[in-house]
């Protein structure tokens, strides 16, 4: 009877559990900000009156500040945070987020169907409401190798959970335009039960992007300019504004938002790393950067939390008002949005930066034992080559795409060698999954590494083990540190590990608060410094370094993909 109680209270007729009197709400449904008490009822809003309206045991004096509706991320990967989900609500629900929608694909990439299931069941019991669209390509392309492809025969039974809101980023666009049978049974069994289908279409333009939005894509997080993310509003995809750590899209995208004001665009981190989290914040660094840009605060704050959830069709939030969830956050200043409480279905959760609820221990076996290289003999690592040009992937710092240089070659012993004094490293990527001993090589520019080797068991999406290294011997040693550790980050000198960040679930997430597993992240990047390193976050970069959707070269297990013909290509021709 939670409902009549509700509408009994609406109407004055009973009190409520809790009124948060004298706020200034911000009403995003409106536009407008007004004095107003709200009134909540088992963690519901029940209703919006004046001073004096209604009662309830409990009251709290909001003293004039601002009542805003609890932060939505539209888009993220847990594992990116390098979290695990209880931990991450530690560090985002005091920055004002309260619902966030995973897509779990690197779980996925690194244990199939049970990865997925493994973040549902991890999102359970938190405040923080967890929401998940299915991974919808796992590989990404066939050109990497995950622990197993996952189909839409796999996929189907977890449409009938309810966290579970769609198909995420289809990041497969050759399979979609071509009409790739899989492909489009995944995104017809998505539409057939109402759910969203998200997009990831880089760079993708004029009938191709007509074809893509036509196969039933809504969205896309993957707009680096003006021109493109103008293009996929006008085609009625929504705009998932992205502002990672690797990829910020914001600043460059902010201009759009302030012309067009449009209706169908939401804020998203996609990739963020803890270290990043614990610094600036969550989508709150995105409202404040924003409104410093120059956009109204309501526009803002509308970008997190009302448009984000009409996009999932989450009629119960993303606004203050009768009905919808009691989550909403106590603002002192929208200029700076400085967010002092927050408010989680009707209870007090986190103040003045801080949570109030206590840390829950993750159950971690499920995840374990993800790492099998199996060994790797050194002629393995040896790239036979002659003189001449050499396919190279070039670093676009502050991106996730990259460029295809064309330069000569670093001959030794008719062997394409690492040269650093052209800011020239050799890349590795080691298939982890099923000690297959398959190794694909190639060379980097942009690293900036004087010496040494860094490793990474975070390698998007398949997230084998994917290494950027000076030379042979300290990559040997990076693979056997990586696998007596069970995944992570390793930074190898002289045969020596430096540095070392042990993420043993699915290689990809540490257990450890986000204090600890930020000083070690640091301690790392730092290092990576000390040997020339002009990279911010160098493994967040190394890790996108295998991903074969992102333009325009990447390598896998398989070898150089060309993204664009969406080929694997010889280094030399």
């Amino acid at each position: 009877m939670e409902l009549a109680r509700r509408i009994q209270v609406a109407r004055g007729e009973e009190p409520g559990d809790l009124i948060l009197r004298n706020g200034q709400l911000v009403n995003v449904c409106s536009g407008e900000i007004y004095p107003a008490d709200v009134v909540i009822v088992d963690g519901t809003i029940a209703a919006i009156g004046q001073p004096g309206q209604y009662s309830a045991p409990e009251e709290r004096d909001m003293g004039g500040r601002f009542l805003v509706p609890g932060l939505i991320d539209g888009h993220m990967h847990i594992e990116s945070t390098m979290m695990t989900l209880a931990n991450f609500a530690q560090v985002v629900v005091p920055h004002g987020t309260t619902t966030v929608i995973i897509d779990p694909h690197e779980y996925a990439n690194v244990m199939g169907v049970e990865g997925i299931r493994y973040a549902l069941a991890s999102g359970r019991n938190l405040p923080l409401t967890v929401y998940a669209v299915l991974s919808s390509c796992v590989p990404a392309s066939p050109l990497e190798s995950p622990k197993q492809v996952l189909t839409a025969a796999d996929l189907l039974p977890l449409l009938e959970d309810d966290r579970v809101l769609g198909l995420a980023e289809m990041m497969d666009v050759p399979g979609v335009l071509h009409a790739d049978p899989q492909v489009l049974a995944k995104i017809e069994a998505t539409r057939a039960r109402r759910r969203v289908v998200d997009g990831h279409a880089p760079g993708v333009r004029g009938r191709d992007l007509n074809g893509y939005a036509a196969a039933g894509i809504m969205s896309d997080h993957e707009s680096t300019t003006i021109e493109e993310a103008r293009e996929k509003i006008r085609l009625g995809m929504w705009l998932m504004v992205r502002e990672g750590s690797a990829a910020r899209n914001l600043e460059t995208l902010l201009p759009l938002i302030k012309e067009l004001r449009p209706p169908r665009a939401c804020f998203v981190t996609d990739d963020r790393d803890a270290v990043d989290l614990a610094t600036r914040g969550h989508i709150d660094s995105m409202v404040r950067m924003a409104i410093a840009g120059g956009l109204e605060p309501m526009h803002a704050i509308r970008m997190a939390t009302l448009n984000t959830a009409q996009y999932f069709r989450l009629d119960d939030r993303g606004a203050i008002a009768p009905s919808y969830v009691a989550d909403i956050l106590v603002v002192s200043d929208l200029a700076h949005f400085d967010i002092q409480e927050v408010y989680k279905d009707g209870r007090l959760v986190a103040q003045q930066g801080k949570p109030l609820f206590a840390p829950r221990t993750e159950q971690t076996t499920a995840a374990a034992n993800t790492v099998k290289t199996g060994t790797i003999a050194p002629e393995k690592l040896r790239i036979q080559g002659h003189a001449g040009e050499v396919a190279i992937i070039g670093i676009e710092p502050g991106q996730i795409t990259t460029l295809h240089l064309i330069e000569s070659a670093p001959i030794h012993n008719s062997e394409i060698v690492p040269d650093v004094s052209r800011d020239l490293l050799k890349l590795v990527v080691v298939e982890r999954h099923h000690a297959s001993g398959r190794v694909g090589l190639g060379l980097v520019k942009g690293f900036g590494l004087k010496k040494g080797t860094i490793a990474s068991t975070v390698a998007h999406d398949a997230h084998n083990l994917v290494i950027a290294g000076t030379n042979d011997a300290d990559i040997l040693i990076a693979i056997q540190a990586v696998n007596e550790m069970d995944g992570g980050f390793v930074l190898v000198v002289d045969g020596q590990v430096q540095a070392s960040v042990p993420l043993p679930l699915g290689g990809l997430v540490s257990p450890l608060p986000v204090e600890q597993l930020a000083q070690k992240l640091q301690a790392l990047d730092h290092a990576a410094a000390a040997l020339g390193c002009t990279l911010e976050h160098p493994c967040m970069t190394l890790s996108f370094l295998s991903l074969s959707v992102i333009p325009s070269l990447k390598l896998t297990d398989q070898g150089l993909v060309d993204v664009a013909a969406a080929r694997i290509l010889p280094l030399q021709g």
